[in-house]
């Protein structure tokens, strides 16, 4: 029997619900697709409910663990095991015990991450400043909450806040807490998500509030009055600069500058250092300088140490014999993260959308959202009072005949009767009849009622006075004011972290490895191509190798140290030395100055010029005719900066550049054949780079300056003829016993 030609099987489609219609079967599907199926809900999964703080301060993992820690009664209660909060807290976040261990440790007073700690604690919770110090085991430590938290939970059950269920659907939690405070400015958070971030620095208590208040009253108000810059838990210096504090202000991105205090104490000659920059850590210092120390590039300090103990931060520093403290500081402000800057990202969450925003729009958006809870605080107010009013109304009933009331209640057969009648006795409704029929024996005299039906004008006043608050935005203004007011009075704390003005960041430059100097051959192609050759290495090399099309373009002998500057037709210029050059062979084709110096772009370069002491000068030559003389000191930088941009006039395009020690006898030539011969002492110095320069060629129509050669390396014979005493000149015609073949030189 023939066997059947068994058919390939047929790829399956995935249905829409996402099953596959047959195991084992593969599909094609396009990455896009894939991305938004898979990893979109988990991105906004990260960034909604976990990584980005929202406008109460507080990311979710936060507010659960606080929240869980009001409910066990720990607000006025003692402490407890920081194990039994953790396992309490499991019932809203179900992320595990260690990472919510981790959250409760940065929130207590203990690891000091805050400048107002939530959680006041008992035990080892570690250090901020430390990297290597660990916290202890749950089991071991304490906590309770701090009593700044009562600004935290005010009125929570007043109806200001949404409560949701929590993950299984058990209990319910708060959407955000109805801070009293702006939280989202006064505690540090960072936070990084799924393709952004969140990292808000904290500032003072006392001057964020007062900078509530002040914008409330005048939106107008200039932030930087009462906010200065940020407050840090581990206190530092602020080098303040008002520029970049209004931009993160504005904006809520950029960097803070900060560094470490120290002291000189002058018995032992060390300093102590016990204060250092948020961002940083002991350990971290303590290595970088370790670091430094083996690599020779600080030899003032005998010993460091870190001498933290439980009266707080402190690195000493032993000096050797001689050191100026000021200076070795300075120094180690700029090669360690003694001094170190804080990024800002303020990123936070605004009904479930992440927006970054300035401190002013932080706060408005603050104000916004606080007004809403005291709004849902008097509405709640407002209904309680008038469930209490309604009652007493039906109260005031019964007082006409309290004997109807007793009589209606004995006539009645049935208990289930009893409201019913008394609403059909009296006219009033079931709730107030419920409330009459529980009014206990020995107090239905007239006396009791009397008494209780007597507030009602004043409830109704208390009603009145809510409903006007309510109402009135200024009142409603007043009443978060007189809070932030309390919150300051109560809470506040001097600054931690100083803030120093004018300060000269300019610090010195760093003292660079002793360079080694030597004889050494420079050659530079047409292209650009640069081989620095050792004498020895050029003795034993045969032929300079070159690209395919290029050649030699000059030659010079120089040393290693020697600098020198690069200009480019970007009237730009690009400072460097030999000694960052590898040394080279004739085989090699050299370093690519427009790779190696970092051009831009369609850059190319005009002309190189060594800079020797930078006692002498440089000539410019341009197209129009002028000729510019600067200094070589212009060009001579008191930093290492590499990049000078104006170098030149853009006036006219550039056609020679010189370097010159001494006044020389130059001869400039037009493109309509003509040459003069002048001193470049008939040019005065002119101590600005882009400096137009002076004519010294008065040019025909269409003619332009075409080159120019020192009059000892031009060829020309006959020097009386081009020779001229004043500048500009008209030069004279070419003759061609004086146009011989050029010594090919490029005079640097």
């Amino acid at each position: 029997m023939a066997r059947k030609k068994q058919e390939p099987e047929k790829k399956k489609k995935v249905n829409t619900d996402g099953i596959m219609g047959l195991v084992g079967s593969t599909t094609e599907q396009a990455i896009s697709e894939t991305l938004e199926i898979n990893y979109m809900p988990y991105a906004m999964s990260v960034i909604v409910s976990r990584a980005i703080p929202e406008i109460d301060g507080f990311k979710p993992s936060h507010r659960k663990l606080l929240y869980t820690m009001y409910k066990m009664g720990l607000l006025n209660g003692g402490r407890t095991k920081s194990a039994n909060i953790v396992g309490q807290t499991m019932r809203l976040n179900p992320h595990g015990d260690a990472a919510i261990y981790e959250t409760m440790v940065r929130l207590a007073k203990g690891n000091e991450s805050l400048l107002h700690p939530f959680v006041d604690s008992k035990g080892n919770f570690g250090k901020v400043y430390s990297r290597d110090m660990a916290y202890a085991a749950a089991r071991y430590t304490e906590a309770k909450l701090d009593s700044i938290c009562t600004e935290l939970f005010k009125d929570i059950d007043s109806d200001t806040v949404d409560m949701v269920d929590n993950y299984d659907a058990t209990m319910k939690e708060p959407a955000l807490l109805p801070t009293t405070f702006p939280n989202v400015l006064v505690s540090a958070n960072q936070g990084i998500a799924v393709g952004m971030a969140s990292n808000i620095c904290s500032f003072n208590l006392k001057e964020v509030c007062d900078t509530t208040i002040a914008l409330m009253k005048n939106p107008e108000h200039d932030i930087l009055e009462t906010l200065p810059g940020p407050d840090f838990s581990t206190g530092g210096e602020l080098l303040f600069d008002e520029a970049t504090t209004r931009e993160i202000y504005n904006t809520g991105r950029g960097s803070f500058k900060l560094r470490a205090k120290w002291h000189y104490v002058k018995e032992g000659n060390l300093i102590e250092i016990t204060e250092i920059p948020y961002s940083t850590a002991t350990e971290v210092i303590m290595d970088k300088v370790a670091e430094l120390i083996k690599a020779g590039k600080i030899k003032e300090i005998a010993d460091m140490r870190d001498e933290t103990d439980l009266g707080g931060l402190k690195l000493t520093i032993d000096l050797k014999r001689g050191v100026e403290p000021e200076k070795l500081m300075q120094k180690l402000y700029r090669l360690t993260p003694l001094q170190d800057s804080f990024p800002c990202n303020f990123n936070v969450l605004i009904a479930g959308m992440p927006r970054v925003m300035g401190v002013g729009e932080i706060l408005t958006e603050w104000t916004a959202w606080r007004t809403d809870c005291v709004k849902r605080r008097l509405f709640y107010q407002i209904g309680k009072k008038e469930d209490r009013l309604h009652l007493l109304k039906g109260l005031e009933r019964i007082l006409l005949d309290i004997d109807k009331a007793i009589a209606i209640i004995r006539e009645t057969e049935l208990e289930e009767e009893v409201v019913p009648n008394l609403m059909i006795g009296f006219g009033i409704d079931e709730i107030q009849a419920n409330y009459v029929a529980e009014i206990k024996l020995r107090n239905i005299n007239k006396e009791y009622i009397l008494k209780q039906t007597k507030a009602t004008s004043q409830l109704e006043q208390e009603i009145a006075d809510l409903r006007d608050i309510l109402g009135s935005p200024r009142k409603l203004q007043k009443v978060i004011i007189k809070e932030l007011e309390e919150v300051s009075k109560k809470f506040g704390k001097p600054r931690k972290t100083e803030i120093i003005y004018n300060i000269d960041e300019t610090l010195p430059e760093e003292e660079e490895p002793a360079v080694p100097d030597y004889p050494v051959t420079v050659f530079l192609s047409k292209e650009g191509y640069l081989k620095k050759i050792t004498a020895q290495s050029l003795r034993m090399s045969g032929e300079q190798k070159f690209k395919e099309g290029d050649s030699l373009l000059w030659t010079r002998e120089s040393t290693n140290r020697a600098e020198f500057l690069v200009f480019t037709d970007k009237f730009q210029c690009y400072k460097s030395r030999l000694s960052d050059f590898e040394d080279s062979k004739a085989s090699l084709l050299g370093d690519y100055l427009p790779q190696k110096l970092g051009f831009e772009q369609g850059e190319t370069m005009v002309s190189m010029v060594f800079c020797g002491d930078y006692k002498g000068f440089v000539l410019f030559f341009f197209e129009n005719g002028k000729a510019a003389k600067v200094p070589l000191s212009a060009y001579e930088t008191k930093t290492n900066r590499r990049k000078l941009t104006g170098a030149y006039s853009d006036k006219s395009p550039l056609v020679k550049v010189l370097a010159l020690d001494t006044d020389e006898q130059m001869a400039v030539y037009s493109s309509d054949g003509r040459a003069a011969i002048f001193s470049t002492a008939q040019l005065n110095p002119k101590t600005t780079r882009n400096t137009q320069g002076v004519a010294v060629l008065t040019l025909k129509k269409k003619a332009v300056l075409s080159d120019a050669q020192l009059l000892k390396t031009s060829g020309i014979t006959n020097e009386s003829r081009y020779r001229t005493k004043t500048i500009p000149s008209a030069g004279s015609l070419l003759k061609e016993e004086d146009s011989a073949e050029k010594q090919q030189t490029f005079d640097v």
